[in-house]
């Protein structure tokens, strides 16, 4: 493998808390995310994803205070998605210490903000965040359906096709998470990563599902170029430490 692997805490973020549930739903209190994107930092963790969970379906932009001391309190990669309908909030996110950011609901409703990100500030910062569930039939070509504010909402668009429209017009990077697999620690959904690989000349990021130390590894086997995950490391039931290790056993290069 050519390319090392990256493991990278999520941290899902409303009202200014980390939060977990489980498929986006039954919310529980995680901890302060500049505290725990500190501890992350130190032990190791390659980046950071912070999303503001809320910012889309509550109609408010992501909180740039604490993007802003989560920035300053960290010396790792760190992404910031949720609530980004324009190039002025991408440029407010950077300048408040993000390194890249992540475009979801605007960007379906709007493919050209992609084109517009990616003209100003250059691939390399556009994240895509794709949630994604399986769909039954042919209701999609590939069996995977883009949802859209916290997996609430399905549009009917096939998730392999919007990943590659969005390649196209300059994502630099995709993060794929299964709302069906979402804080079930049931594993990664395998098939999907595959699917998107299948299609994705950008580095992929997997999310959803990790549950167990054997999770990671075949997510990667699969196509996914880093592992993120949420509930586990917060509540402490791995560490990044582990996880890396793991990885390190399959044969796998880590950062």
């Amino acid at each position: 493998m050519s390319v090392a692997v990256r493991v990278i805490p999520c941290l899902d973020v409303a009202a200014g808390r980390v939060v977990k549930g489980v498929n986006f739903v039954d919310l529980r209190d995680a901890g302060d995310p500049v505290e725990m994107a500190r501890i992350y930092d130190a032990e190791g963790a390659d980046e950071l994803t912070f999303l503001d969970i809320t910012a889309s379906s509550d109609e408010r932009e992501t909180t740039y205070d604490v993007v802003r001391r989560t920035a300053e309190t960290v010396f790792i990669p760190l992404t910031v998605g949720g609530g980004i309908r324009s190039v002025q909030d991408v440029d407010r996110l950077l300048r408040a210490g993000a390194d890249k950011v992540g475009v979801n609901t605007a960007a379906l409703a709007r493919p050209e903000l992609i084109d517009e990100i990616a003209a100003e500030f250059g691939s390399q910062v556009l994240v895509l965040s794709v949630d994604a569930r399986r769909v039954r039939g042919d209701a999609t070509q590939s069996g995977f359906e883009v949802t859209t504010h916290g997996g609430r909402t399905g549009t009917g668009k096939d998730a392999v096709g919007w990943i590659c429209e969005a390649i196209g017009r300059g994502v630099g990077e995709i993060l794929l998470n299964s709302m069906d697999a979402d804080g079930t620690r049931a594993g990664y959904d395998l098939p999907m990563i595959a699917s998107a690989r299948a299609v994705s000349s950008v580095p992929l990021v997997a999310s959803g599902g990790a549950g167990r130390l054997t999770d990671f590894a075949p997510a990667v086997v699969a196509g996914a170029d880093a592992v993120l995950a949420a509930s586990v490391f917060h509540f402490g039931q791995l560490s990044i430490d582990a996880v890396k290790r793991a990885l390190r056993e399959a044969g796998m290069r880590i950062r």
